[in-house]
């Protein structure tokens, strides 16, 4: 692999694939012995997660937003309402999508300015919500929500334009879409959020911790 010049994240991957493989050989006593436990695997360059700027994050949000890039008032669309509600949830809360996607109708209280989300392996914690991304969820849920739904229910609280759940493929759709109406780079994806919303926290003063809980992190080296 190194000689045919595969990128060191391939011959990585498949030196881990191999490694499960002959642990399981060795786990059902179909092998005695394990070759891969000593090859020696590429040294990983080490680089800091994307992060989207000030400038581009506002000409990302305002795609589907009130006003156009002139700063003129626009009439929004149904999903344009609910696109813009989705970018400012992930924004605000560091959401994954597929967090976002499974957002509970009952989860977000407007009130205390906070939303409950399901993390990987079943695990509940509760983000605290910024304001403009509650003024953006409030006007999607009392205008836009109603009209996609029609005479249909939903329990999410993101829906698609037929009534249904949205899907986290249909999430990552829509943030390409919205990148390149933007005229931002189209290598930027949603989990590019989620390393923003981190970044902004540390830069203002938020301790690592806080950050971890925040992110749903169950290793602080991760975060």
């Amino acid at each position: 692999l190194d000689q045919a010049r595969y990128a060191r994240r391939t011959v990585a991957r498949r030196l881990s694939a191999l490694r499960g493989f002959f642990r399981w050989l060795n786990v059902t006593g179909l092998a005695q012995g394990d070759p891969a436990s000593v090859l020696q695997g590429p040294r990983l360059p080490s680089s800091l997660p994307k992060v989207i700027p000030p400038a581009d994050m506002a000409r990302l949000l305002a795609v589907h937003g009130k006003r156009g890039p002139d700063g003129e008032p626009r009439d929004q669309t149904p999903q344009d309402m609910r696109d813009l509600a989705l970018l400012e949830f992930l924004y605000a809360c560091g959401a994954r999508v597929s967090e976002a996607s499974g957002l509970a109708l009952d989860a977000v209280d407007f009130e205390r300015a906070q939303a409950k989300v399901l993390g990987k392996g079943s695990k509940e914690r509760i983000i605290p919500v910024h304001d403009l991304a509650l003024d953006a969820m409030r006007a999607y849920l009392l205008v836009g929500r109603p009209r996609l739904l029609g005479s249909r229910e939903c329990d999410r609280f993101f829906v698609s334009s037929r009534g249904n759940p949205v899907s986290p493929d249909a999430i990552r759709k829509m943030f390409k879409a919205t990148v390149r109406a933007a005229g931002l780079d189209d290598g930027l994806s949603p989990h590019d959020m989620r390393h923003t919303f981190a970044t902004d926290l540390l830069s203002g003063g938020a301790d690592l911790r806080s950050v971890q809980e925040l992110l749903g992190h169950v290793s602080l080296s991760t975060t």
